[in-house]
């Protein structure tokens, strides 16, 4: 048996998340609500339903490798050229590639500790080194920390996801645009704007092409698209150039293409969305001050709700999870007391409130039971 490089053969079989069908099967469950994803309970705009649904007879074909119809658009959005506009299959593929271009081993990137996992993922699989900052204590990202530790440690990469994951806190344009100014002249900012769409654009920061910053979107969050697998960087031209030699250049099937397109024009669906998850997000702070939770001020599509302890929160995750309800919760201090919840649908917020009051109270019990 032939044995694999020496950098892939020291990583451990670990994956950044564990699907929910996969916690499903282990659970026995057959089904569950699916509030742990930070996907759209909402759906995709019907104008994309419709535009993929007539796309299917021509599913034999390629799609169109340059994808130039959709970059053309997304260009005339944010205010800049096709060639400052790169496409992947989801912020992941976008993130790898990043890294791929501009990490080579032993070089070192900064983020915070306990962000979002798959960028720590590609950093290890490509043998980069990662240093972290905590997040601070109300869960808000350290930006002078990060500017901080990326010039002691000479980084090429700093990752920032704004609005946050996991915390979804927030830092408005004027104190991003001060941090991108304080990071080193020699590294790149890697902006994850994953959940950008819930933000007012006047406070995300000015769009265009920005030096040495790669802004990342998607349309997994409010468009409703996760499943389509497709987001895009928008960043300067000689970045893009870059990841287009080492991209997989059919890796954005003509499906998800042709659904992004049309989902760009259904800006009424999106705003609805967006709404809908700030009534979800204020019913969810409700529900959890009921039972005496705090909860972090959240920006995105889900809230942080504080358990009061690491293990309290994990158990509230295996009883929820019992129920039939998907949740996840963050890995490091001093998240790890908070589990995090998708704003659902009005019934999905329901049946996790019930659920909920149902996993405290179990928890409880048997923390008593064991004392």
């Amino acid at each position: 048996m032939i044995d694999p490089t020496p950098l892939v053969g020291a990583l451990p079989a670990n994956k950044p998340f564990v699907g929910p069908e996969e916690l499903a099967r282990n659970a026995g469950i057959t089904s569950l609500i699916r509030l742990g994803a930070n996907e759209s309970s909402f759906g995709p705009p019907p104008r994309a339903l419709a535009a993929m649904r007539a796309e299917f007879e021509r599913i034999a074909y390629y799609g169109d490798p340059e994808m130039l119809d959709l970059r053309t658009a997304l260009a005339r959005k944010h205010g800049c050229a096709i060639e400052e506009i790169a496409i992947g299959s989801g912020i992941d593929d976008l993130l790898g590639l990043v890294v791929r271009a501009y990490l080579a081993p032993g070089d070192v990137t900064v983020a915070t500790r306990g962000s979002y996992p798959t960028y720590v993922y590609h950093v290890d699989a490509y043998g980069a080194r990662l240093e972290t900052v905590p997040y601070a204590e109300n869960g808000t990202v350290r930006l002078d920390a990060l500017a901080m530790r990326a010039r002691e440690t000479h980084a090429r990469i700093v990752y920032l996801a704004n609005p946050d994951n996991p915390s979804g806190t927030f830092a408005a344009r004027d104190a991003v645009a001060a941090f991108v100014r304080a990071l080193p002249p020699h590294a790149l900012l890697v902006l994850d704007e994953a959940y950008g769409d819930f933000v007012e654009a006047h406070d995300l920061i000015v769009d265009g092409v920005h030096d040495n910053v790669v802004r990342m979107r998607t349309f997994s969050k409010a468009y409703g698209l996760a499943g389509a697998r497709v987001a895009y960087a928008v960043a300067p031209r000689a970045v893009v150039t870059s990841l287009d030699k080492i991209r997989n250049h059919f890796g954005v099937n003509r499906i998800a293409q042709v659904g992004a397109l049309a989902a760009l024009d259904d800006r009424a669906f999106v705003r609805d969305v967006v709404a809908e998850v700030a009534r979800g997000r204020d019913e969810y702070a409700r529900i959890a001050a009921r039972h005496g939770c705090a909860t972090i001020a959240s920006h995105t599509n889900f809230v942080c709700i504080d358990c009061g302890s690491r293990a309290r929160a994990e158990t509230v995750v295996t009883e929820l999870l019992a129920r039939g309800i998907f949740v996840r919760k963050p890995a490091a201090a001093p998240l790890d007391t908070y589990i995090r919840v998708t704003v659902g649908t009005a019934d999905e917020r329901a049946r996790f409130g019930d659920a909920f009051a149902e996993a405290l109270a179990r928890s409880d019990t048997n923390a008593n039971a064991s004392r």
